[in-house]
């Protein structure tokens, strides 16, 4: 008997000291290992997206804004059926339902349903009532006012990443920190949050003050749409700048789209056109020769050209005007946009001064405003132009830019020659740490005199008052511009049907305010002339512009102004209103309502109806045909 009780003692002293090694190898030895996995099966840490900084235009409205939404997820130990629940789900959450069975049915704990759920989705889902089924509180971007200023504000992603525009630029400023949420399976396997887990709430993003004004912006989406409608177009954009400071108060591509379902656009709706798209620039570009020529003192305004009657031959190459022109001075060359006239000016210039100045004037290049995807334009090295190159560049041919690049050099001559650099946004930053981004004016770079700033201003004045951009004259406000009409590229040659009419210019031309340039590509029909199409855009937009931002109308004899009777501005005004009787159409002048140089010799135009339109001729074989 007592030796059966050692041997009981014994293999029980055996079997307590298995136990307790085993013990100590859990407990003890392993403890980490366990108590991690004890966690990863009852723990799950998700992590919850911050909302992102606030977009704010130039009077402090809210462009875009960080909303609380929800987010649905599953967890598959818990279902009773995926099968039937992807079924349940898959019409609410528009998605295949076979698909959303193979996920329900993995390995786990965790699987996201569905993100950022509109409030009337989640509610349906939780109509349901189904097991395993939950939801997380989740920050989403919203876009209170849809497509205004979409391209430049850009879209954000699911992930809550900015995928483009100023959303993609400042995303690192604008996201914040993520937060992180454990989530804690309790003994009736429902999930619950503890207060006593580790957690950490997300940080919002810093805010961004913007240039843009969204009423100006308003006004400027709405007259371009109005534009691609009244003439078939297939897009059209405009920019607005301040000349003095660079700041962008408008920057519009039509047509647009609505980033809170971004995905339901094509692509092409994404692109900032304004600085995406490079173009030939046509006539536009005969500021920039006008500019050089000037600045060298190789010209004046009363200097008198030869324009040839209609053309001009180089080098055994013909190269039409667009309309015949005999003698006339440089201003006259700029006011009715004579091509002859402006490439003996570009022959006088010699390449390397038209370049110089080209080059001055920031085309070539980024202008660097603070947007993603900014095209340079194509502007040749100069070493490598032809004889004839500085003739086509003079008229804007051989050369792209974008709208961007091209309202900037004209806010040069605006600013007394000062090339600023154009910004949108303004400072960054959240309560009272907000810091300024934008550039400093006083830093800009001299790319013209001042001295001849002051005669181009008067040059491109007269362009309104008398001659092709008379249809971008605003009553009350004297405005310089210039019109131009650019045949886009084709297959062997220029299409002779694809135009892109254009008008730069600003306002007051005595003290201006405001720049601005509208480019429309492909307008249909018979009106695609830059005074037809975008003159009359710029000027329409610049007089609600001038209005809202209360500069008042000039009380001056209306000389200035095209049509009118030499009476006060106000009177003149105020006349329109009365209910009188409507007073005859002013005579029509084929010299100067043709928008000069839009029209080449035969070319069908819209012209009133008690004038004859021309029958279109073939061109004449073998000759280079201007921009118009």
């Amino acid at each position: 008997m007592r030796t059966r009780a050692i041997l009981v003692a014994a293999v029980a002293c055996l079997w307590v000291g298995a136990i307790a090694a085993r013990l100590y190898q859990l407990q003890v030895v392993r403890y980490d290992h366990y108590q991690g996995k004890a966690r990863r099966q009852q723990q799950t840490v998700v992590e919850l997206d911050p909302p992102r900084g606030t977009i704010y235009d130039a009077r402090g409205r809210e462009l875009a804004v960080s909303v609380q939404v929800e987010s649905a997820w599953a967890d598959p130990a818990d279902l009773d059926d995926p099968a039937a629940t992807a079924q349940a789900l898959a019409p609410i959450l528009e998605t295949d339902s076979q698909a959303l069975a193979r996920r329900l049915g993995r390995d786990g704990n965790f699987v996201w349903l569905a993100r950022k759920l509109d409030p009337q989705v989640s509610a349906a889902i939780r109509r349901l009532r189904l097991r395993g089924i939950h939801f997380l509180p989740e920050s989403k971007r919203c876009y209170p006012m849809r497509e205004l200023a979409a391209q430049i504000l850009g879209y954000v992603g699911t992930d809550n990443k900015g995928l483009a525009g100023l959303e993609l630029l400042y995303d690192r400023e604008v996201a914040g920190r993520p937060g992180r949420r454990t989530l804690l399976r309790d003994a009736r396997r429902g999930t619950v949050i503890a207060p006593g887990l580790a957690s950490a709430e997300p940080e919002p993003g810093h805010d961004l003050y913007l240039t843009l004004d969204s009423t100006i912006q308003h006004i400027v989406e709405r007259e371009l749409a109005r534009a691609v409608a009244l003439h078939r177009a297939k897009s059209a954009s405009m920019v607005l700048l301040d000349p003095a400071s660079g700041a962008v108060l408008a920057m519009a591509s039509y047509p647009p789209f609505d980033p809170n379902r971004y995905s339901a656009y094509p692509p092409a709706l994404w692109r900032n056109r304004a600085i995406m798209d490079s173009y030939e620039p046509g006539s536009t570009f005969k500021v920039v020769t006008a500019a050089a020529a000037l600045g060298a003192g190789l010209v004046h305004p009363d200097d008198v050209f030869d324009c040839e009657m209609g053309g001009i031959t180089l080098l055994g190459i013909r190269i039409r005007d667009h309309k015949p022109y005999g003698r006339l001075t440089f201003a006259d060359v700029i006011a009715k946009s004579s091509n002859v006239g402006v490439i003996k000016t570009a022959l006088l210039l010699g390449d390397e001064r038209l370049y110089h100045m080209i080059r001055a004037l920031g085309f070539g290049r980024p202008t660097g405003i603070d947007l993603p995807g900014e095209n340079g334009g194509i502007l040749a090295p100069v070493k490598s132009w032809r004889p004839l190159t500085k003739a086509y560049v003079s008229f804007g041919q051989g050369i792209s830019v974008t709208p961007l690049q091209l309202a900037r050099a004209v806010a040069a001559v605006a600013n007394d020659g000062r090339l600023v650099t154009p910004y949108v946004v303004a400072a960054v930053g959240s309560g009272d740490a907000i810091e300024r981004r934008h550039p400093d004016p006083a830093a800009a770079p001299q790319a013209i005199d001042p001295a001849t700033t002051r005669v181009l201003r008067t040059l491109l004045e007269r362009v309104v008052t008398v001659g092709t951009g008379k249809s971008a004259a605003i009553l009350g406000y004297p405005v310089a511009g210039k019109t131009g009409t650019a045949q886009k590229p084709g297959i062997g040659g220029y299409a002779h049907h694809d135009y892109v009419p254009s008008f730069v210019g600003y306002a007051p031309a005595d003290h201006p305010a405001v720049v601005g340039i509208v480019a429309v590509d492909e307008p249909q029909g018979f009106a695609y002339y830059g005074a037809q199409v975008a003159a009359p855009v710029f000027g329409t937009v610049m007089r609600e512009v001038m209005l809202y931002l209360g500069i008042h109308p000039e009380r001056r004899p209306l000389a200035r102004w095209p049509g009118q009777p030499p009476l006060q501005v106000m009177t003149a005004s105020l006349r329109r209103q009365a209910p009188a009787a409507a007073a005859p159409a002013p005579a029509f002048d084929p010299e100067v309502d043709l928008a000069g140089e839009e029209l080449a010799p035969g070319d069908a135009v819209n012209v009133p109806a008690a004038v004859p339109v021309p029958a279109a001729k073939a061109a004449p074989g073998g000759a280079s045909h201007a921009p118009r």
